[in-house]
């Protein structure tokens, strides 16, 4: 019966951590946002900064350049990875080659976006820049303590578990 409840406690301390990370995530991305909404676990690193407008409008004009020199995403990789993964039999290699330059891609575009973020990071005052500092360093801890649980729950759970497969 111990451990029937240690292996209970560890899958709730499991969910708890993974809990916990999705309301650090939900709570980084619940701000107003200037340009596209970011992806799951990203937040928009001006969160909780105060602006001028003229800093706004030149942090729209930099997203809208941005966006304008983007290029379109790429409906026929996508199309690629889904024939891959839907074929009759997997191709390991192909799927393998086609998702690393989809990762490419990816990467590319992650490079544009820091370079514009580096811009918009520069059209703060110093004192914003301070702020902005301070708000990474908090939520950086926050996910450092968010893993931290998120490992201690997996090593209570591989051990209640191997301890139940020794019975």
């Amino acid at each position: 019966m111990r451990k029937v409840i240690a292996a209970v406690m560890a899958s709730t301390l499991a969910l708890s951590a993974y809990s916990q990370a999705a309301e650090v995530v939900t709570s980084a991305n619940g701000q107003p946002n200037i340009g596209p909404v970011p992806r799951s676990g990203q937040s928009n690193m001006f969160d909780g900064i105060s602006l001028t407008e003229h800093q706004r409008q030149q942090m729209r004009d930099l997203m809208q350049r941005a966006r304008h020199d983007q290029p379109p995403v790429n409906v026929s990789e996508l199309e690629i990875m889904h024939s891959l993964i839907t074929a009759n039999h997997f191709d390991e290699t192909a799927v393998r080659a086609q998702a690393e330059k989809m990762a490419q891609e990816q990467v590319s575009r992650q490079v544009e976006m820091a370079k514009v973020r580096n811009q918009m990071y520069h059209l703060l005052t110093p004192d914003q820049q301070a702020v902005l500092n301070d708000k990474h360093q908090q939520r950086m801890d926050q996910l450092r303590e968010v893993a931290k649980m998120q490992r201690n729950a997996a090593m209570a759970l591989s051990s209640s578990s191997s301890t139940l497969s020794h019975q």
